[in-house]
């Protein structure tokens, strides 16, 4: 019982930690064009799996399609997407200079990390409500003992306070790392 909670927060964790990454920060990362879709023979295929992305600087990225025909709908894609970058082709790569984010900008992406954080917060709670659900349906049916009720609801309590714990940490470096 209290391991399906925990494995259910445990996604909740993994799915907070996706989200931010796909977060822009000064700094160049390929997971932030995880979400680009490029039109693929009349697919829209993940930019990764029709092209490689390199990062050979802090500040750029280098995007090198597997088939030559692609660059210019991989270009497209990536303005599509509104990353606020400018790709250039030379007819093999496609370059991108990721620019430094602006005071404001910086602000706008500390308030979007937040909300991801809270949704996670809330995701992480509502585990918690329906195993408290769970286990009193277990005590009206005989299952358990008040006492063990008891036992169980502070066992998940704690489970419940040591994930926020975590979301709480993964969020404080979040926002540090895009404040710096």
């Amino acid at each position: 019982m209290a391991e399906t909670n925990e494995v259910r927060m445990e996604k909740t964790i993994a799915s907070l930690k996706d989200s931010f990454n796909t977060i822009r920060t000064g700094r160049a990362n390929a997971a932030i064009f995880d979400k680009v879709r490029v039109d693929y023979y009349g697919t829209k295929s993940p930019l990764n799996q029709v092209a490689s992305i390199a990062i050979p600087e802090a500040r750029s990225v280098i995007i090198t399609p597997f088939d030559k025909s692609l660059i210019g709908e991989i270009e497209k894609a990536i303005q599509v997407a509104d990353l606020g970058f400018n790709p250039s082709n030379d007819g093999k790569v496609i370059r991108i200079a990721i620019p430094p984010l602006t005071a404001d900008r910086r602000k706008e992406l500390v308030k979007q990390a937040k909300t991801i954080a809270e949704n996670s917060r809330t995701a992480i709670r509502n585990i918690r409500r329906d195993g408290n659900d769970d286990l009193k349906k277990q005590e009206k049916s005989g299952e358990l003992t008040e006492d063990g009720l008891k036992a169980e609801t502070d066992k998940l309590q704690k489970l419940t306070d040591k994930y926020i714990d975590e979301i709480n940490k993964i969020y404080d470096a979040k926002e540090k790392e895009i404040l710096n």
